[in-house]
């Protein structure tokens, strides 16, 4: 789950790690003479969680008498069709130069890497592009509780010292707040010292709970009802919706839509011993897709009867095209059942998709 801003700031925070003074709104009335505490001039930044924010319009560097004017015009704002519904009220830092540093994980080698680049703000992906060299990057075993010297002296390379007590700092917020992803964009130095002028970090779904997160926001509506099911779910972009028994199955009905130029619509393993009421809620959950067209059911019968699977699917009785390769226990009962109600029953995967891509294309 991504944090915003203010939400990453305070965490690095209370890891050391200096961040500029500041407050957050709910309303331009709520700024009132806090501003002023801030300094002559004041940066108000969207609480919306898009990248490109500030290319979109989400900061506005103001001067204190219209900070609550701007404030205004900002909470009117949608920044990417999100609307504004907090800003974060910061200090307007005199900058002498911005870098950038990340945090994430290298899946291969399955260890922590850091990425670290002397020009920060933003088009960091450009300068990564154009110049992949500027791009310093070092991965450090899970088991270190410190960056070694070795390794920030090959990330550093010339730049100010103090920036590597930060980075150690940074190491210490990914590895304690279970991250996916810990960013400074950019990282500033000033007359003053360093700051973190943005964060962001992205908190592992799976440590939410370790965390003291109860409710996933980056959820949508039909991912948190299929979190409720226990669904293993993933909303795509296409127009075929996906149902399948086992991770590997309903993977391999993805690939073979992919191949027979169809897109999926979603990710739906369904489970082991799936019965109606649990068909039923896996059909229904992924026809409310509004861009599904058709919906593919394929589902292996062992511990799951295919009759249930069957009963399941009539009972749920959505408007979309239903096309069902079922195999394995039971299926004879299973064809005769949906036969008698009218939904299509083929005999291998690849009817199957073929029929359904064939469909989606109408």
């Amino acid at each position: 789950m991504k944090l915003l801003e203010f939400e990453a700031k305070k965490i690095f925070k209370e890891h050391g790690i200096p961040v500029p003074e500041s407050f957050v709104i709910n309303s331009p009335e709520e700024i009132g003479d806090q501003a002023s505490s801030l300094g002559s001039e004041v940066v108000l930044k969207a609480q919306v969680d898009v990248g490109g924010r500030g290319k979109a319009g989400g900061v506005i560097i103001s001067d204190v008498a219209s900070a609550k004017k701007n404030a205004e015009l900002l909470f009117s704002k949608e920044i990417k069709g999100i609307p504004v519904e907090k800003i974060l009220v910061e200090e307007k830092l005199p900058i002498e130069q911005e870098y950038y540093v990340s945090i994430t994980i290298d899946r291969a080698k399955k260890e922590p890497v850091i990425l670290f680049c002397a020009t920060g703000g933003v088009d960091i992906e450009e300068t990564a592009k154009n110049n992949p060299d500027a791009l310093h990057r070092v991965r450090v075993a899970p088991i270190l509780h410190d960056i070694p010297p070795f390794m920030m002296r090959r990330l550093l390379r010339g730049v100010p010292a103090e920036i590597g007590p930060v980075l150690n700092s940074l190491y210490r917020v990914y590895c304690d707040s279970d991250a996916l992803l810990a960013e400074i964009n950019p990282l500033v130095t000033t007359k003053k010292g360093v700051y973190a002028a943005d964060a962001k970090l992205i908190i592992d779904d799976n440590a939410l709970y370790r965390q003291g997160i109860r409710v996933n926001r980056d959820l949508t509506p039909r991912e948190r009802k299929a979190e409720e099911y226990g669904f293993s779910y993933v909303e795509l972009t296409g127009n075929i919706g996906v149902i399948g028994n086992g991770a590997g199955l309903t993977m391999s009905t993805l690939d073979l839509i992919e191949l027979s130029g169809g897109k999926a619509a979603n990710f739906l393993d369904v489970g082991g011993g799936a019965n109606t009421e649990r068909v039923c809620n896996a059909v229904r959950l992924v026809a409310d897709m509004p861009l599904v067209k058709v919906i593919v059911v394929n589902l292996l019968g062992g511990i799951t009867r295919c009759d249930e699977v069957a009963k399941g699917i009539v009972e749920a009785g959505v408007s979309q095209p239903v096309v069902v390769r079922l195999a394995g226990t039971n299926e004879e009962e299973g064809r005769r059942i949906l036969k008698e109600n009218g939904y299509h029953m083929l005999d291998t995967m690849e009817e199957v998709v073929m029929c359904a891509v064939k469909e989606a294309g109408k």
